[in-house]
């Protein structure tokens, strides 16, 4: 069953997919519905292809995917699945709110699974049936409550997040600081790939950067832009038909070469290499 709200004006929109067979979100073919999306797997564990990337979604996890990925589930029946464009919440204008920029859509690592005790089973099974009633309810306020909603829902996972990863050790200023880094990457990638350069526009030296990021993640912050960026090129290889020198440049890169250099070392092959290879699989 989908669920779906529209707002003529703002051109927001919100989504609640339940129980529905063969759904899929590619990106490239629907860049004009940038959605991020909240994937509840009520079932089994199963397996989840992120950008052709394969991975084992536990039993009753949530996971969270922001508007680039492509997806698709090996039993979507099995799921609840929330998506929602910036025009109808904005997480990184609405920070303040929910504290989940950097952190919950661009985290700390792509695809980690928020695992749910009996408790929050329960909590959001009643939230699920509260999201039904709303959607199914047209007044002047319906937009209103499903944002407020959508909140709640965002602030338990955040919570959550924290809870269960090495980041609930961490000082607020320390969180902040790295919701900040990962956020800054996001929305730079394509043109900053320098740790020096992030850390002047944080206005922390790159060793602050480095030092705190190894307190709970065996990723440096060079290797989190790398990563961010080696994404991305897979994603313009999979499902664009840009040239590898194309690709490169459109992610920053001066001369082909530099790129394909950076590709290899990444992957451990060519992009020409890559995509015959992933054309073979699919």
């Amino acid at each position: 069953m989908r669920y779906e709200y529209r707002e003529s004006t703002s051109g927001g929109q919100f989504l609640m997919t339940i129980n529905e067979q063969d759904f899929t979100r590619y990106f490239f073919q629907e860049q004009d519905k940038k959605f991020n999306a909240l994937i509840w797997n009520r079932g089994k564990s199963q397996r989840i292809s992120v950008d052709e990337q394969r991975f084992e979604v536990p039993e009753n996890t949530f996971i969270a995917l922001n508007v680039s990925h492509s997806f698709r589930l090996e039993r979507s029946e099995d799921a609840v699945i929330w998506q929602f464009n910036r025009e109808f919440y904005c997480i990184i204008t609405h920070d303040a709110e929910v504290s989940c920029s950097g952190l919950l859509f661009y985290g700390w690592r792509e695809t980690n699974a928020i695992f749910l005790d009996e408790k929050f089973t329960r909590s959001f099974s009643i939230l699920v049936e509260v999201f039904r009633d709303e959607f199914d309810t047209r007044d002047n306020i319906q937009g209103e409550m499903l944002r407020v909603l959508l909140k709640r829902l965002i602030i338990k996972l955040t919570r959550l997040i924290k809870e269960q990863s090495p980041i609930g050790q961490l000082d607020n200023p320390d969180l902040d600081t790295i919701r900040q880094f990962n956020l800054l990457v996001e929305m730079n990638y394509k043109k900053i790939h320098q740790v020096q350069d992030y850390a002047n526009l944080m206005f922390k030296s790159p060793k602050t950067l480095s030092n705190l990021f190894s307190k709970f993640n065996d990723k440096s912050p060079l290797q989190i832009i790398a990563n961010r960026i080696f994404l991305e090129s897979k994603r313009l290889m999979l499902y664009t038909d840009l040239s590898a020198g194309e690709v490169g440049y459109e992610l920053g890169f001066s001369e082909p070469a530099h790129f394909s250099r950076f590709f290899k070392k990444m992957a451990g092959q060519t992009p020409s290499e890559f995509k015959k290879e992933s054309m073979n699989l699919r």
